[in-house]
């Protein structure tokens, strides 16, 4: 609900105004069999361990990264993410109690050391648990109940807790969600991604 997948339409449609090319990924979801995954994934009728959720946002990447994702990088093409593994470190971890060691030993070995590391990361952080519970209203009532965000108060809690533990230990960039989408699209391009874009330009 903090406007992951509009960060990234803007990031591409920016990108796109200098000659770069990019392709999406909004995870879970991508290639078509990754599309099918996520129906699975968001359908909270559907009963499963936390281990297996794990399995399933690990094979859905995998399609992706294999598919399309390794292939756009070799050709020059920017990969964009609207989440990877450390959102699945933050709701299968932190939130369902999978050890952390596990999930990258998966993401290690099913999609890859390139996946695991990309050049770009930021979180998207909020401080108003209201406004975000507005956003995901606004979406309209779903056919099936959201997996993750229809939790309670203490599994968003764990969640919030440990993007931030995350964004400590891996030393990526915390951007307030809380201010306009304009603003966090700045506060985005501006100091992280500009520098690499002019510097493209330029060579």
């Amino acid at each position: 609900g903090l406007g992951k997948s509009t960060q990234v339409e803007k990031i591409a449609e920016r990108l796109d105004s200098h000659g770069i090319s990019s392709i999406q990924f909004h995870e879970p979801g991508g290639v078509e069999i990754s599309q099918e995954i996520r129906d699975v994934i968001k359908n909270g009728d559907l009963a499963r361990t936390a281990l297996t959720n794990v399995l399933l946002f690990t094979a859905s990447r995998r399609e992706n990264w294999l598919q399309e994702g390794r292939s756009a990088l070799k050709d020059g093409t920017w990969v964009l993410l609207a989440r990877n593994h450390w959102s699945t470190d933050v709701y299968q971890g932190f939130g369902e109690g999978v050890p952390i060691w596990q999930i990258h030993l998966l993401t290690r070995a099913l999609v890859g050391n390139d996946y695991y590391s990309p050049d770009h990361k930021f979180i998207l952080n909020s401080f108003d648990e209201a406004a975000r519970e507005r956003r995901i209203a606004q979406r309209g009532v779903l056919e099936n109940p959201d997996t993750f965000e229809s939790r309670d108060q203490a599994f968003q809690t764990r969640v919030n807790d440990g993007y931030r533990k995350i964004a400590k230990r891996y030393r990526i960039p915390l951007i307030n969600a809380d201010q306009s989408i304009e603003q966090v699209h700045e506060d985005i391009w501006t100091p992280y991604i500009a520098p690499h874009v002019k510097r493209r330009e330029t060579t």
